[in-house]
């Protein structure tokens, strides 16, 4: 758009230049519904992240970054099955704080997937190990918070050639009379309803940091068997490199240290909590799925709640 296409430092169209922030949106939602766009798509300043809005025929629709890496991952899978080019030892690389339906379509698609630390440079590194060993050959790698990538010619998330696939898939689907939005329900009725949230809480003030890390002490101390409810399956704590079972067993966690914990229950909802190392804020990640999405959104607001109660 034409308010946006010079160049401008303080970025005075926008209260905040990204795309994970719905603000960012306002001027293209504002000029789309003059021209009748049904897509809209923004980058941040940097064109590495990629957000998108959809018209629903009411309104647009923001995707969060794991409804977005889902579409683009099953649009990959289809197309390259289509044309053959999807290879035996596929994989794809996304980090623990990810939503798990991208694995669940990439596993009916026979390709793997395989779990990072937060932080692309973590995908980038194993790009380049499988490029050295041969052993796998990547398909796709994205995160949550708006980060993907599909040609690794690049060595971090790239927003420029995501929108050009995101632009395809969603003139294709509009060729079969779908939208980004139904193409989406469309895979959670297949794979079950996938919803996610994220808490940051925020520890202000000099004691801060010894609030944040007091939580994550205590629930290493304290490990719940049960959350919500809902009882715990297996605790992996990163800072140790160890994954304790229900039953007692550990085995060994195959990533590098860092002080983030995450609570995998038996129904498949998981809770990551990680604390910033810069700033005085701790982030819970909360991913929940269910046969439907009034069930999975109740389930996710219980989940939240529970964890909400961790924090005080």
């Amino acid at each position: 758009m034409a308010a946006q296409a010079v160049q401008d430092g303080a970025f005075s169209t926008v209260p905040y230049p990204n795309p994970e922030e719905a603000a960012a949106f306002a001027l293209a939602i504002e000029q789309g519904q003059q021209i009748g766009a049904t897509l809209l798509l923004a980058t941040d300043p940097d064109a590495d992240r990629l957000g998108v809005a959809v018209w629903n025929g009411d309104r647009y629709e923001l995707l969060t970054g794991n409804q977005l890496g889902a579409l683009l991952l099953h649009y990959l899978m289809v197309t390259k099955q289509h044309n053959g080019t999807l290879p035996a030892n596929g994989i794809v690389v996304k980090t623990i704080v990810t939503a798990e339906l991208g694995a669940k379509i990439a596993e009916r698609f026979g390709v793997v997937t395989e779990n990072t630390l937060t932080g692309f440079k973590y995908i980038a590194e194993k790009i380049a190990q499988y490029e050295i060993t041969g052993e796998k050959t990547y398909v796709f790698g994205y995160e949550e918070s708006y980060g993907y990538l599909i040609e690794p010619f690049v060595r971090d998330k790239d927003a420029v050639q995501v929108t050009l696939k995101v632009a395809e898939m969603a003139a294709l689907y509009a060729l079969q009379g779908k939208t980004l939005l139904e193409q989406l329900d469309k895979l959670y009725q297949e794979f079950g309803y996938y919803q996610e949230t994220l808490i940051s809480q925020v520890f202000a003030g000099k004691n801060g940091q010894a609030e944040m890390q007091a939580i994550l002490q205590r629930l290493r101390e304290q490990m719940p068997t049960e959350i919500s409810g809902i009882r715990v399956q297996r605790i992996e704590d990163y800072l140790t490199g160890k994954a304790v079972l229900a039953n007692g067993e550990i085995e060994a966690l195959t990533l590098p240290k860092e002080n983030v914990l995450k609570f995998i229950l038996v129904d498949d909802t998981w809770i990551a909590v990680r604390p910033s190392g810069t700033e005085p804020k701790c982030k819970f990640y909360i991913g929940v799925v269910d046969s439907t999405l009034e069930a999975a959104q109740v389930k996710l607001e219980k989940v939240k709640e529970a964890m909400l109660s961790v924090i005080k």
